[in-house]
C-alpha cells in the first residue's frame, strides 16, 4: 500500500538545505563584548571564577579591543573596579576613574568600535548596593540623581550607548533628561528592562567586587517567578525614553525573551550572564561537554526567541568560530 508521506526530512538531506531553509543565523555583528578595567598599568589578571575573562588596566583593556575588532565584534561594554568606594558610589562619575578613562582611550584608538557604558553604582558603594541607602534600603529617588550624572560622564568619556542596570524606578527618564540636558541627545539607551534577582550572577560579582555586604537585592531587581511583571517593566521604560529593552539573564528566561520580542517593536537586547558562561566552561573543561556546539546552539536559541543583540563572554570565541564555519564552506 503506497502512502503518500509528508517528508520534513527531504529539506535536512545536506547542509546545502539545510542553510537554506534555517529561520535564524548568528552573525557576529549581533554581540557586545564584555570588558573588566582596574587601575593601575600592564595589569591583565585572569578572573578565577570567569575563565578566559581578565582584570584589564586601560593600556591592557586596549590590546583586547583590538583583539575584538580584528574579529568584527562592532560594541565593547566597559564595567570598573575603582581606586576608591563611597556610601554614594562617586567614582562611578568620576571622570578619572578607569571606566571612563578606558572609554576615553578606546574612542581615541578606535573610533568606529561602539562603547557601552554601564550605569550602575554596586561597583563603587561601601555597601555593594546599586544606589544611596536609607538605614538598610536602597533610597530610590535620590538614587536618580547619581545615576544621571555617571550616565552624562560615560557619555562626555565616549560612551554610545548607556546601560543602566540598577533597576531604580525612573532612571530611564531622569537619564534622558540629563543627557538631553547636556547635549547628548544623540546617546542610546539602552536599558536592563528586565533584569531579574539571579542566581546567575555569581561570578560577576566576584569579577566586579560588588557582592552586597548584607542583604540582596530582592527589593529592586525582578522576582524570578513573574513575567506579567517584565512587560510592565518594559512599557514603563519604553515610555521614558529607552531606544533598546534587555532582558537579563538570558537562557533561563527566553520565554521572557520571546514575549519582549512580541509585544515591542525596538531592538531587543539579552546578556548571556556570568553563570551561564562559568557553567559552560567548567563542564568543557572537564570533557563532558563539546564546547564550541553548546556555545553556538545557546546563541541560536538567544536569537530563535527574539534577540537581536547579545551580550557575551564567548564573543571572541563565537567570532573565531563562524569564521572557520564560513572559511569552511
Amino acid at each position: 500500500m503506497k502512502v503518500n508521506l509528508l517528508r520534513p526530512r527531504r529539506l535536512r538531506k545536506n547542509e546545502a538545505l539545510r542553510s537554506m531553509v534555517r529561520e535564524n543565523t548568528v552573525s557576529i555583528k549581533d554581540f557586545i563584548y564584555p570588558i573588566f578595567v582596574v587601575p593601575g598599568q600592564k595589569v591583565k589578571e585572569e578572573i578565577s571564577s570567569l575563565p578566559g575573562c581578565y582584570h584589564f588596566s586601560v593600556d591592557e583593556a586596549l590590546k583586547e579591543v583590538e583583539k575584538a575588532a580584528k574579529v568584527g565584534i562592532p560594541a565593547v561594554e566597559i564595567f570598573g573596579l575603582p581606586e576608591y568606594k563611597d556610601d554614594i558610589g562617586s567614582s562611578a562619575w568620576d571622570m578619572t576613574s578607569p571606566v571612563q578613562q578606558a572609554m576615553k582611550a578606546i574612542k581615541k584608538e578606535f573610533p568606529h568600535m561602539l562603547i557601552v557604558g554601564d550605569v550602575c553604582l554596586c561597583q563603587y558603594t561601601n555597601s555593594g548596593h546599586c544606589g544611596k541607602l536609607c538605614g538598610q534600603e536602597v533610597d530610590n529617588d535620590p538614587t536618580l540623581e547619581l545615576l544621571a550624572k555617571t550616565a552624562v560622564s560615560q557619555a562626555e568619556a565616549g560612551a554610545d550607548i548607556i546601560a543602566p542596570s540598577d533597576m531604580m524606578d525612573g532612571r530611564i527618564a531622569a537619564i534622558r533628561e540629563a543627557l538631553d540636558k547636556e547635549k547628548y541627545e544623540n546617546t542610546s539607551i539602552m536599558s536592563y528592562a528586565v533584569k531579574y534577582a539571579s542566581a546567575y550572577y555569581g561570578p560577576f560579582r566576584d569579577a566586579a567586587n560588588s557582592a552586597p555586604q548584607f542583604g540582596n537585592r530582592k527589593g529592586y531587581q525582578m522576582d524570578p517567578a513573574n513575567s506579567r511583571e517584565a512587560m510592565k517593566e518594559v512599557e514603563l521604560d519604553l515610555a521614558e525614553g529607552a531606544d533598546i529593552i534587555m532582558v537579563k539573564p538570558a537562557l533561563a528566561y527566553l520565554d521572557i525573551v520571546h514575549q519582549v520580542r512580541e509585544k515591542i517593536n525596538r531592538p531587543v537586547a539579552v546578556y548571556n550572564v556570568s553563570g551561564e558562561y562559568a557553567m559552560v566552561k567548567a563542564a568543557a573543561a572537564n570533557g563532558w561537554i563539546d564546547e564550541k556546539r553548546i556555545v553556538m546552539e545557546s546563541m541560536m536559541c538567544m536569537k530563535r526567541a527574539g534577540a537581536d543583540i547579545i551580550i557575551s563572554y564567548h564573543a571572541i570565541d563565537v567570532a573565531k568560530w563562524l569564521k572557520e564555519e564560513e572559511n569552511n564552506v
